[in-house]
């Protein structure tokens, strides 16, 4: 009896990996690259490459409107100066929405900028950008976004660093009509990325490699007609702009607590390097936008 258990155990893990392992070839397409992007492990990890012929990238197949993103990234390693690491959420069009991590390589020893940023009907220049407390090359870190009709909060393993919050009663648009796909690429762009452009890529250390796995979507899937599926499973199907759908889950009305406020304003404290709400030159300019005096 406690073999034949052992043995029903084994093939519910087994079942369970399998399920695990075909996240990549059932979530995303490599879009470009010409190879440089892999597929690995049974579809457990993606991997990027660049040289200096190209980059590479890939999205996912199915377009979201509101939810929970997370995967796990390991950086370029060594002197990454040059390179962008990005991983996004957007749609199409001139009026599009996009939700930004991008990770600025630099040299040998100094840290990577991670760079936030949020458009909202094709206007930008919502820019954060924030040092790591830790060495994103030497292992895998998850970065979030969770984006639901309030909020769009950037996490880094699960630490709140930055919420853009939904002021469309102050008529400040905000993200919540167009459906976006999960977009990543690694690519050169050593004209702004590191130091401003002065740092260019070392090409005597390609191909540059960054790395994925552990992909999770608690999201609302857009399906045919425009209609939105939620949840693991198959759920109630909503029109958009309908209100919260019965199997969306818990994300679906977060907004962070007293505590999670707190570890944000900590990050932020001693961790951002650039808030565009506070940049002297659009201060005097004027050019500031609304919200930042909300």
């Amino acid at each position: 009896m406690a073999g034949m258990a052992v043995s029903v155990l084994a093939i519910l893990l087994a079942s369970c990996a399998v399920a695990a392992a075909a996240s990549f070839d059932k979530e995303f397409d490599i879009t470009w690259g010409d190879g440089r992007g892999k597929i690995l492990n049974n579809g457990q990890l993606l991997t990027l490459g660049l040289d200096k012929t190209s980059g590479s990238g890939f999205q996912s197949k199915h377009e979201y409107l509101f939810g929970k993103i997370d995967m796990q990234l390991k950086l370029v390693v060594g002197n990454s100066a040059g390179t962008v690491t990005a991983y996004y959420l957007s749609s199409q069009g001139a009026t599009h929405d996009e939700i930004d991590f991008e990770f600025l390589g630099n040299e040998t020893g100094e840290p990577y900028t991670l760079h936030t940023n949020v458009f909202t009907q094709g206007q930008g220049q919502r820019e954060q950008q924030f040092r790591l407390w830790f060495d994103p090359t030497k292992d895998f870190h998850t970065y979030s976004i969770l984006w639901n009709p309030k909020h769009i909060i950037f996490m880094v393993d699960d630490m709140p660093i930055r919420d853009f919050r939904n002021l469309e009663g102050k008529g400040i648009a905000f993200p919540k009509n167009q459906p976006m796909r999960l977009y990543s690429s690694l690519w050169n762009a050593d004209d702004w990325a590191t130091q401003g452009g002065r740092v260019k890529t070392d090409w005597s250390h390609a191909p540059f490699s960054a790395s994925y796995r552990g992909f999770k979507a608690d999201a609302c899937v857009v399906v045919a007609g425009g209609r939105t599926r939620c949840g693991a499973t198959v759920g109630e199907e909503v029109a958009p702009g309908t209100g919260a759908p019965a199997v969306a889950g818990e994300w679906y009305n977060q907004e962070l607590d007293l505590t999670r406020q707190q570890r944000m304003r900590w990050v932020q404290s001693n961790y951002m390097i650039y808030n565009y709400c506070t940049d002297p030159k659009r201060v005097a300019q004027g050019t500031v936008p609304a919200e930042c005096s909300m």
